[in-house]
């Protein structure tokens, strides 16, 4: 469900993306990220909650695209941890897990920001613990549903927060595009664990997003730099010398392990994310201390009419 909201969406989600950046494909990033990990359950055998939703992280993870696919995957590879094992989902454990993957987000960004899509991560999490708190731990579908409301409820209101959170789009009068995105992903969770329609006023009075609203993302400043996105196995100290560096040399820099699992060197599979003026700088640190695949490079304009790949 997630998949197709997404793309029903994901023009006008592009239309409102400036920040950090406006390169106009939170939306293409956030339907492509989704896609995989849903692509990858198709192929998988049953199992409990927690490994489905591992399997499912780690699918999004290596295919990540764009700042908000990436900490997307993150929030879902984090989602599953509290889940391990478990047969079945209710609020306790829904709670555990936001809290979970709010925390896992919120650290994989080197420089974290609110009004962006970890706010709204953060308020889900804080609206679903404040319900099941007054639950005593009842782990009945109702206090399912009742918790699921209250993330979703308090993340709506988190969206609407993000105009006044920064300065960019208190100026172009538009919410964050990420955090619409993580708002009707969570609403299609409700969804389906409720076994109820999408809340068709959920994005009624969101700056910016009617249909009739402007493209504000085509209307800012040309973006120069591009993207580059990788898979590289690291040292957990090797990976915090390499996040160092790139912050020194670029900016939204987003560090995160694929998996738990270290190979016998000791090294984890690590999905990097950095914006820098030209691919080279990006590729020499990261190959200084491994060996990068699944590259991924794009341009930050979206107006560039050139391959990315061309800028090496």
């Amino acid at each position: 469900m997630a998949e197709q909201t997404l793309a029903n969406h994901s023009d006008r989600l592009n239309a409102i993306n400036i920040y950090p950046v406006a390169d106009a494909d939170t939306g293409t990033n956030l339907y492509l990220t989704v896609r995989s990990a849903s692509q990858a359950l198709l192929h998988l055998p049953p199992a409990d909650v927690g490994t489905t939703l591992a399997s499912a992280g780690r699918a999004a993870m290596e295919s990540a695209r764009g700042n908000s696919g990436t900490l997307f995957s993150v929030f879902l590879a984090a989602m599953a941890e509290p889940l391990a094992g478990q047969p079945r989902f209710n609020g306790p454990l829904l709670a555990a897990a936001l809290h979970r993957a709010q925390l896992r987000s919120w650290t994989a960004l080197s420089e974290p920001m609110p009004g962006t899509i970890l706010s709204v991560l953060e308020a889900a999490a804080r609206g679903a613990a404040e319900v099941e708190s007054t639950l005593g731990g009842d782990d009945s579908n109702h206090a399912l549903a009742l918790t699921l409301d209250g993330a979703v409820a308090a993340a709506r209101t988190a969206v609407v927060l993000t105009e006044s959170q920064l300065g960019v789009l208190t100026e172009a009068k538009v919410v964050d595009a990420g955090g619409v995105g993580l708002l009707l992903i969570l609403d299609c969770l409700r969804s389906v664990v409720l076994g109820e329609p999408l809340q068709e006023d959920l994005l009624d009075g969101l700056s910016g997003y009617k249909v009739q609203d402007p493209n504000i993302a085509l209307t800012m400043p040309e973006q120069a730099g591009v993207e580059v996105m990788c898979t590289v196995n690291l040292s957990p100290l090797a990976a915090a010398g390499l996040r160092m560096q790139l912050d020194e040399l670029g900016d939204s820099v987003i560090m995160s392990a694929v998996s738990e699992e270290a190979d016998d060197a000791g090294s984890y599979p690590w999905r990097v994310h950095v914006h820098v003026p030209s691919p080279a700088i990006a590729l020499d640190a990261i190959q200084a201390v491994g060996d990068p695949n699944n590259v991924s490079i794009s341009a930050l304009s979206p107006n560039a009419t050139e391959d990315a790949h061309d800028l090496l």
